[in-house]
């Protein structure tokens, strides 16, 4: 189905508490690139809009998933996994809800890419204790999956979609066309703080216990994750702080010439529908909380 017609008009906007907001204050949005199509999420509720092969755009939208509320959605070190475990519970929600929908995930060769490096990661493992190159390498391995699915030249063009469409609404526009492809809050920023986190928790891991389990490592990776949102935190707040041009430079040339692609129009066209139906519903969402 295409955008509703009816209801509040997707230009009205509430800030991140869901409270109501002027024309300068907008929502903080995020999203997901998809093989065909974009996910969108805002404060409390997602949209997302997909190219059948039909050549229609299909949209849906609901309420999204609240873990990052009250006292934990701002702890440092606690907020930044409450808010990843918040957007990645939107994806099945919004598979199930719009089935047109092609998730990176769904492409053999990814499935594949992933056993094998889990495979090689575990053999790394059992060569002998850990070293900071061993575990370099396997947090680098974790990194080939999603290389592998941007391969597909339509999901690094959605992605470009993605910041295109979530940036031209920050500049105060609603033509995707109007914003470039890279974007400053891109999860690309977090890639080299998580892999050099990840591989510094796990040396340490190994040498704090003589058998590491799952659980230990689990809680040795949640940590790492913790740490490189803070990181990508700072960044953002400190943009022009050695750190933070540092990353946000590695970030900016990852986009560039690995993970994003120009659109073309037709694609621009879906990060539209995607971005009017993520408005309305979090303004119906809002209005209805003022009911209550």
């Amino acid at each position: 189905m295409s955008p509703a017609d009816n209801g509040p008009s997707p230009e009205a906007v509430v800030d991140g508490a869901g409270n109501g907001a002027g024309p300068d204050r907008r929502l903080r949005l995020g999203g997901m690139a998809l093989r065909n199509g974009l996910l969108i999420h805002g404060p409390s509720a997602w949209a997302a809009a997909a190219r059948t092969a039909d050549g229609r755009i299909e949209v849906s939208s609901g309420p999204k998933p609240a873990f990052a509320r009250g006292r934990l959605g701002s702890a440092p070190l606690i907020r930044g996994p409450l808010r990843l475990a918040e957007a990645f519970a939107v994806v099945p929600i919004a598979r199930r809800g719009l089935p047109a929908a092609r998730l990176p995930i769904e492409d053999p060769r990814v499935l594949v890419v992933a056993l094998a490096t889990a495979v090689a990661s575990r053999g790394i493992r059992r060569l002998g204790r850990a070293t900071a190159a061993s575990e370099t390498v396997i947090a680098a391995l974790g990194v080939l999956p999603a290389v592998m699915a941007l391969r597909d030249r339509d999901l690094a063009a959605y992605h470009g979609v993605e910041h295109k469409a979530i940036g031209a609404y920050e500049r105060g526009s609603f033509d995707p066309a109007d914003a470039p492809k890279e974007h400053e809050r891109c999860g690309s920023n977090l890639i080299v703080p998580l892999l050099i986190l990840s591989a510094a928790g796990q040396l340490m891991v190994e040498r704090l216990l003589r058998r590491p389990g799952p659980v230990a490592r689990a809680v040795a990776g949640v940590a790492s994750t913790s740490g490189a949102v803070e990181l990508f935190a700072f960044a953002e707040r400190r943009p022009d702080s050695s750190l933070g041009r540092a990353i946000h430079t590695i970030g900016h040339q990852i986009q560039r010439f690995v993970s994003t692609r120009e659109p073309t129009p037709e694609q621009l066209e879906v990060g539209s529908a995607a971005l009017h139906e993520v408005l309305r519903a979090e303004a119906t969402s809002q209005s209805e909380v003022r009911r209550k």
